[in-house]
């Protein structure tokens, strides 16, 4: 089977991106593990997947699967603007704003003049069965009314994270130095710690001002990513919550910068970023 594909990146956080809008798309777990292969295949984070949608007033459903695991997943924000940035520059559509449905959502995202791409990601999710989140038996460090959380890791040290959910699970936990942050050590035990059901990806925040923060993500069934969308949501909504940013955050990843906006409360988390296309090709599965 020959597929057309196209490569693209946000943030460094980079995508196969496929077109299914014409006829379905058969792909086995295992066809998309070999489309993320960096090896063998094309290489990518995740496999995003371009369907018609059949729901009235939404333009199109946005799949994405993990490239390491092969697994469907239910969000991806730095997919979202290329995915926005795909339909446009392949004149699926010739709308700058676009409404597409997930696997548990739905998003608006809107090409602005600059190039870049802003995601209404909607509301931060708290509760711990949404999230999934085990809470039994632990006592959380109140803090600005949010509450931190301790996790016990493998080698015995407890650490604290706070959890929320932007359409898919993340822990966050705040470092002196994320560059020196032991993400590769302690990203994979958070990822598969027992206290979250459905895995969880495990953001590691530097809080360098108000409106500044540094952050890496390991992300689940991906491992450590140059950027991750839904990462740079959840780390400025908790840093909101605790007290320690304003409703405008830039967020640095390895990749390059996001800007996040939240309100408080009930408000949608807005995402602004880059979204570029890096090449087009057709490979044999």
């Amino acid at each position: 089977m020959k597929l057309r594909f196209t490569k693209m990146q946000g943030a460094g956080n980079d995508f196969v991106v496929i077109d299914a809008t014409q006829q379905p798309l058969a792909l086995t777990p295992e066809h998309y593990r070999r489309l993320g292969d960096r090896r063998f295949g094309v290489g990518a984070d995740q496999i995003l997947v371009v369907e018609k949608s059949n729901t009235p007033g939404v333009d199109f459903r946005y799949r994405i699967f993990n490239g390491g695991s092969g697994e469907e997943v239910e969000q991806c924000g730095n997919g979202a603007r290329c995915f926005v940035r795909f339909v446009h520059d392949k004149h699926l559509t010739a709308q700058r704003s676009v409404r597409v449905e997930t696997m548990n959502t739905l998003l608006e995202l809107r090409l602005q003049d600059d190039g870049r791409v802003t995601v209404d990601m909607n509301a931060p999710v708290f509760e711990h069965e949404r999230i999934p989140f085990d809470a039994s038996g632990l006592t959380p460090r109140e803090l600005n009314d949010f509450q931190l959380w301790p996790l016990a890791l493998g080698d015995g040290d407890d650490i604290e994270v706070a959890v929320v959910s932007m359409g898919n699970p993340h822990a966050v936990r705040r470092v002196d130095d994320v560059q020196r942050a032991p993400v590769a050590i302690e990203g994979p035990q958070i990822e598969g710690h027992d206290r979250f059901p459905r895995r969880v990806n495990a953001g590691f925040m530097e809080v360098v001002s108000r409106g500044h923060i540094r952050l890496r993500v390991y992300e689940r069934g991906a491992g450590e990513t140059l950027a991750c969308g839904t990462g740079a949501c959840a780390a400025v909504v908790a840093g909101i919550r605790l007290g320690w940013l304003d409703h405008r955050v830039d967020v640095d990843a390895p990749g390059g910068r996001l800007t996040i906006e939240w309100a408080g409360g009930d408000a949608h988390v807005f995402m602004t970023g880059p979204a570029e296309t890096v090449f087009e090709g057709e490979i044999t599965l």
